[in-house]
């Protein structure tokens, strides 16, 4: 797969309703005409031997061997190197529930971050159907021209039983990128801000605005780490066991989360605080965030709006990440998906395990060594450190807990 750009047109045409091009005046309608991607062959066909071998007759020997032998699939097929990147198109970035073919842009530059930052190729599909029991099927149809499936961009909570049935129903890695990624990454930035301020993660208290797929991901990879306490907030307030209002997949977080017993808002669980998380689109008052704790740590995730400006968090925080990458510690799942995917793919990982995240949250926390500062606790993407880092730690977790395959 080779990601380029490519313009069919020329500058002087016009769209179907007879109207100015819009990439006449906007630059990112001008990158995306045409696609920002296109299939590249790694074989020669230049003659009748070529086309015999790339083709018939020859290819019947490979389909013959595979057929008798399914394993070779892996190594006579692109299958052990490409990914399927899925979105039913219903919470696409910050825009919601927009549909498939609005969602295709995203998903294409999903596939070529993919290729320039992990090596991996991806194809994008988004599918016509939001049904949980549709997209599980689908993507089970789908699943043997593929070794791995990232699931992106479908909305909660049906992306937690989306993904947990294929995982269940398929033998290679499934990954919802909007969870996992993005806790992989806070986890390797909170790592580093703890060891700035010489303080071990399981010493630290935080608070998680948004109990999406996000907030829910962070909170679990926060446990798993060994955080002293974390406790996630709704639009309603603290999920705890108390409530009666929550759904299934926020009862298992109560179970888990809020040793401290707190009840209320948001604004109330940050009162001595240690660590700020913020992936709720939300807007946090500057009084909850004055009353952290000293020293405390605010990642503020929301795009394009952080839920604490960080002109107003760096008032009280001594370390603030942000979405965004015109701020300082930009917390990017791309610093972790290609890595992740192409050290699951290195093994031919069955899945992608909690000590495979972690992993890779580690590696990604090392890549800043001694460079340590507030406003480096997390590498940029463009780092060619990152990629190479995380796809080991990965593929050497994957062996030491047993789901590799080679």
């Amino acid at each position: 797969m080779a990601a380029e750009i490519v313009n069919p047109r020329s500058d002087n045409t016009t769209d179907q309703d007879g109207a100015e091009p819009l990439d006449s005046f906007d630059p990112a309608f001008a990158l995306h005409r045409g696609g920002k991607m296109a299939v590249q062959a790694t074989v020669p066909v230049r003659d009748k031997d070529d086309l015999s071998l790339a083709y018939t007759p020859g290819v019947a020997r490979v389909c013959t061997a595979i057929a008798e032998q399914p394993d070779l699939v892996n190594d006579y097929t692109w299958k052990s190197s490409v990914v399927a990147v899925v979105t039913d198109g219903t919470a696409v970035l910050g825009l919601g529930d927009i549909g498939p073919e609005a969602s295709l842009p995203v998903m294409e530059g999903k596939a070529i971050l993919f290729k320039q930052f992990g090596g991996v190729d991806a194809v994008p599909i988004a599918l016509a159907c939001t049904d949980v029991d549709d997209i599980v099927e689908t993507v089970v149809r789908l699943a043997p021209s593929f070794g791995g499936v990232n699931l992106e961009d479908i909305s909660a909570p049906r992306c937690f039983e989306i993904e947990r049935r294929l995982q269940e129903r398929l033998d290679i890695p499934v990954f919802h990128d909007d969870q996992h990624g993005t806790a992989v990454v806070t986890l390797a930035a909170l790592r580093n801000a703890a060891r700035l301020s010489g303080r071990e993660i399981g010493q630290l208290r935080a608070v998680i605005s948004g109990a999406g797929a996000a907030g829910v991901a962070i909170a679990k990879m926060l446990i798993e780490a060994g955080i002293g306490d974390v406790a996630v907030a709704d639009r309603k307030g603290v999920v705890s066991a108390g409530r009666e209002d929550l759904t299934p997949v926020k009862r298992e977080v109560a179970s888990f989360t809020n040793k401290a017993g707190i009840s209320g808002s948001l604004e109330d669980a940050l009162a001595g605080a240690d660590v700020f998380i913020g992936v709720s689109g939300g807007t946090v008052a500057e009084a909850a965030v004055a009353s952290m704790a000293e020293g405390a740590f605010v990642f503020a995730m929301a795009n394009p709006n952080p839920e604490v400006h960080p002109e107003v968090a760096h008032k009280y925080a001594a370390v603030v990440a942000t979405g965004r990458s015109d701020f300082p510690n930009q917390i990017n799942n791309v610093l972790a998906f290609p890595g992740i995917f192409a050290g699951a793919l290195q093994v031919r990982a069955s899945r992608i395990t909690e000590g495979m995240k972690i992993a890779a949250a580690e590696a990604l926390a090392a890549v800043v060594g001694d460079d340590l500062a507030a406003d480096y606790v997390i590498p940029s993407p463009f780092d060619e450190r990152v990629a190479p880092a995380v796809t080991a730690a990965v593929a050497a977790a994957a062996r030491a807990e047993g789901v590799a395959r080679r």
